[in-house]
């Protein structure tokens, strides 16, 4: 006998000792009156509808009635009843019970459907968050599957997509069909819906999308639920041996369509954008180095035709014009070398040749470099004797400091003082590089690390191409640490990057 039947059995038991307690009761009280007989059967009859149902309730009314004929009315011990008030009152019992019998199991079964809506909402609502976590599409259709079958306790859900007869699986050893059945004893390698060609499930999905939802039955079809862009179907999600209500299907319908159409716009958008990062990107990258080409191929043009059509030019005078071809070569030079350097940079094809650097003399060497070059300009370094070693790349790093220093000394008047400082902060190491020039706008901070991008109140008075900073902050970015401006207009600015501190446990980095 299977548990279903005990419980059923066990049910009926408790509805007869139910009843004839209350007659025994009753029966050793003649003072009680047939009202109060009546009043506690019906009670104990509503308890029944409410607690187990319908069906135990009907049964429980009837036994109640032939009882209450039998115990109560006269002449009692028979099942004739000799007044016909008491007639009256037999079927009002009877009709009463049996009434309230409905009422109170209709009210059960309105409230067991309550709480199955409201658990089923709650699993479409922990659904739809978690249909927010893919960063793409293709991530999330493998999620799909995986994701309603966790939600709705489903042994295996089979996403299809129509356009490129897409098929996803919970479980890759289980395709759902359809228009086969599975059986609960049916293993991934002896199920019907295995051995069947792809061909043949495809036919029945594109078919199956068309129609409306369709529950699970219990002969183990399982339910197929459509899902539509509109009124255009798109593809369609089959859940096995999962009971929802028709409702919840078309929601989850809706659900994962949704999700779908929100991750493929989301794409477009993200390509679209990109798209006119890239267009802009061109265009900035030509008028820049357009811009910055032509003044240097001006110059090494208009010297050598000098030099072409002047035969007897002085010594003093060819050696100013090759000065000047041999300035503009080296700048010309610099200009595509920060193209190349960008371009790697951007592609990551820059391998760093991380090693403990002293950042001291490489803070020394930088500045010794550009006082070469501008031998009247006063840089103050602020250095500890105990700074420890930074994890660089040696080369990479000079470039920084040389790009940050040749910026100070452009953006600052002659006269004023360059300061070079360094500090360590936990387990990094922070070098500042600080100026007393005009400052930049607070709502530019955040834009002159971009990529050609000038300020405009510079872009007229001072050469360059809009790319030193962009790969410092690359440079920067590549050895693990990170690169800040801080500004105050009319007092200067103080360019900070940080490096990571060598230690001597490799696996700590």
């Amino acid at each position: 006998m299977s548990i279903k039947h005990i419980v059923e059995a066990a049910r009926w038991i408790l509805i007869a000792s139910g009843l004839a307690g209350i007659v025994a009761l009753y029966h050793h009280f003649p003072r009680a009156n047939n009202t109060t007989v009546s009043l506690t059967l019906l009670l104990l009859v509503l308890l029944f509808a409410g607690s187990w149902g319908l069906r135990y309730a009907i049964g429980a009314s009837i036994a109640a009635t032939v009882l209450f004929n039998y115990y109560f009315l006269p002449p009692v011990g028979t099942l004739t009843i000799s007044d016909t008030q008491n007639w009256v009152a037999l079927f009002a019992f009877l009709g009463t019970a049996l009434y309230a019998s409905h009422l109170a199991s209709r009210i059960r079964q309105e409230s067991h459907e309550a709480d199955t809506r409201r658990l089923e909402s709650e699993m479409l609502y922990r659904l739809g968050r978690q249909l927010l976590q893919p960063e793409n599409v293709a991530q999330l259709l493998n999620f799909i599957p995986s994701s309603v079958a966790n939600a709705f306790n489903s042994p295996a859900v089979t996403l299809y997509l129509a356009d490129g007869d897409r098929i996803y699986l919970s479980d890759p050893k289980r395709i759902s069909s359809p228009q086969v059945a599975w059986n609960p004893g049916d293993t991934p390698s002896t199920a019907a819906g295995v051995e069947r060609t792809r061909a043949e499930i495809i036919h029945d999905l594109r078919e199956a999308m068309l129609h409306p939802v369709t529950t699970s039955t219990a002969d183990g079809f399982p339910a197929v639920i459509p899902l539509r862009v509109g009124v255009r179907p798109t593809g369609v999600v089959l859940l096995e041996s999962t009971s929802l209500s028709r409702e919840t299907m078309e929601g989850l319908s809706g659900l994962v369509s949704m999700s779908i159409e929100r991750a493929e716009a989301l794409e477009d958008s993200a390509r679209s954008k990109a798209a006119k990062e890239t267009e802009r990107l061109r265009t900035a990258l030509l008028d820049s180095v357009t811009h910055e080409l032509r003044t240097p191929l001006t110059s090494i043009k208009a010297s050598i035709t000098s030099l072409l059509s002047q035969q007897a030019l002085d010594s003093p005078s060819q050696k100013d014009l090759l000065t000047v071809i041999d300035e503009e070569s080296d700048r010309l030079n610099h200009l595509i070398e920060q193209a190349v350097e960008m371009s790697q940079l951007d592609a990551r094809k820059v391998q760093l040749e991380l090693k403990p650097q002293s950042i001291a003399a490489l803070i020394y060497v930088a500045v010794e470099q550009c006082r070469s070059t501008q031998p009247s300009r006063d840089f103050r370094v602020s250095l500890s004797s105990f700074l420890p070693n930074v994890l660089a790349d040696k080369a990479w790093i000079e470039k920084v400091l040389a790009n940050l220093l040749g910026n100070a000394t452009k953006y600052s008047p002659p006269n004023q003082p360059i300061f070079v400082s360094a500090d360590p902060q936990k387990e990094m190491l922070a070098i500042s590089i600080a100026d007393r020039g005009t400052g930049i706008d607070p709502l530019e901070q955040g834009m002159i690390f971009d990529k050609f991008y000038r300020g405009p109140s510079q872009r007229n008075q001072v050469s360059g191409t809009g790319m030193g900073l962009a790969i410092c902050r690359a440079i920067v970015k590549a050895h693990g640490g990170a690169i800040s401006v801080t500004s105050q207009l009319g007092h200067g600015s103080v360019f900070t990057f940080t490096l990571p501190i060598a230690t001597p446990d490799p696996a700590r980095r």
